[in-house]
């Protein structure tokens, strides 16, 4: 099988000749740009510059000759036209982070400055000092509100900000020429993240701590809201998935984390009245203009309590498939979807076992948990979202190859 076939495959719940990986095929199944040297060094490959393609979580757009040595199985497009299918050098520029990150580069060297005490500020992701990882904003950048009237958006400036995000005729052009590159220079499956998001969040306007209650307190206005979101979101798909839908594979719908570490964020009654009617349109939607193209929910945390829900969308793919929040099991969260939903992440549990187990214990537990989210078919393999820079290269190498003894 080519990859392609192999990760379409899957997906069908049909045979596969082995097992399908992902790394970094989507923006929460990669590898951190503080170890990305590190990693092409261990697998034995020369160093390439470390393209940084999302400053937020500063993550590294993995080269080709890496998905070869773990034996990945995806490309990503982005709706701005970023690929890993092939060399795009115009569009980065050298920025080294301060010396952190040597050969690094950005899109945009602009909004970054780097203070005397090392510190990299950004202009709209907030501060990293030396030492840290990632950018940070105060409360993540979301309101910290419990009490008094809840902020909401004003529904005129959201059309209006919706309005402004529309793809232009140039743009959808560039993407379908881009995408037909893509196709045409690699048999790997295409996996499209970008402009066709519906952007529902149950942690959206005004964050965790003030859009669940405000979905307590005013349903009336949330479908308002949400009704603004899928008449641009159904716009801008009617007019991109015509254009592109013979060079793609799978298209990201949302990333919207329903769980926490112990349970949902809100109920599942909320989801079904005020997103399910929403996300079976626009699924139905993505299927009635590319029946071949699978559709993919980003959703952490523990959700198990919504998974028929989610199956109900119409989603064909979720992720990152996190079975220890909540205290559940793989075989629970398999059995739950079987045949049904694919599921694509959940290789390892990454707060536990990945940064504090050793290397036996990641070739111990991986094998275990493939065995059962690969049985019959229906699961693409990955970690539980991004590899961060704490993990030594050396795991992440163990975590591919053991996937295989899994199978």
């Amino acid at each position: 099988m080519t990859s392609r076939q192999r990760i379409l495959a899957a997906l069908n719940f049909q045979p596969v000749d082995r097992l399908p990986k992902d790394l970094a095929g989507m923006r929460s199944t990669g590898v951190s740009a503080f170890t990305y040297q590190a990693l092409r060094g261990a697998l034995g490959l020369p160093p390439k510059p470390t393209r940084v393609y999302d400053a937020g979580q500063m993550l590294a757009l993995p080269h080709p000759d890496v998905l070869d040595a773990l034996g990945c199985d995806v490309v990503i497009v982005e709706g701005d036209g970023v690929t890993n299918a092939f060399e795009q050098p115009g569009l980065w520029q050298p920025y080294d982070f301060n010396g952190r990150i040597p050969g690094g580069h950005v899109r945009d060297v602009a909004p970054y400055r780097t203070e005397a005490d090392g510190t990299i500020t950004h202009a709209q992701l907030g501060r990293m000092p030396p030492g840290a990882f990632v950018f940070n904003a105060e409360h993540a950048g979301q309101a910290f509100i419990l009490d008094g009237d809840l902020p909401r958006p004003d529904l005129q400036q959201v059309r209006r900000d919706l309005e402004n995000r529309l793809l232009t005729d140039v743009q959808i052009k560039a993407l379908r020429e881009t995408c037909r590159r893509v196709r045409e220079s690699t048999d790997r499956a295409v996996f499209f993240w970008g402009q066709a998001n519906l952007d529902l969040c149950i942690h959206g306007y005004g964050g965790l701590a003030v859009f669940p209650v405000l979905c307590l307190e005013d349903p009336d206005f949330i479908h308002e809201l949400h009704s603004l979101h899928l008449e641009y979101a159904l716009r801008n798909i009617r007019a991109l998935l015509p254009e592109i839908r013979d060079c793609i594979d799978i298209v990201g719908t949302d990333a919207d984390d329903w769980g926490n570490q112990n349970s949902l964020m809100a109920s599942p009654d909320t989801f079904r009245e005020l997103f399910l009617p929403y996300r079976q349109r626009h699924n139905a939607e993505i299927h009635r203009l590319a029946p071949h193209l699978k559709t993919f929910l980003h959703s952490c945390g523990a959700i198990y309590g919504i998974l028929d829900l989610i199956m109900a969308t119409g989603t064909d793919i979720l992720n990152p498939v996190q079975w220890p929040a909540g205290g559940r099991s793989p075989r629970e969260w398999k059995d739950k979807v079987r045949g049904k939903m694919a599921l694509w992440g959940g290789g390892i549990d990454s707060q536990h076992t990945l940064p504090r187990g050793t290397l036996a214990d990641i070739a111990r537990e991986v094998p275990q948990n493939v065995a059962t989210l690969a049985a019959d078919s229906g699961y693409v393999f990955a970690n539980i979202h991004n590899l961060l820079a704490d993990i030594p290269p050396e795991k992440i190498i163990v975590l591919y190859r053991a996937a295989a003894a899994g199978w």
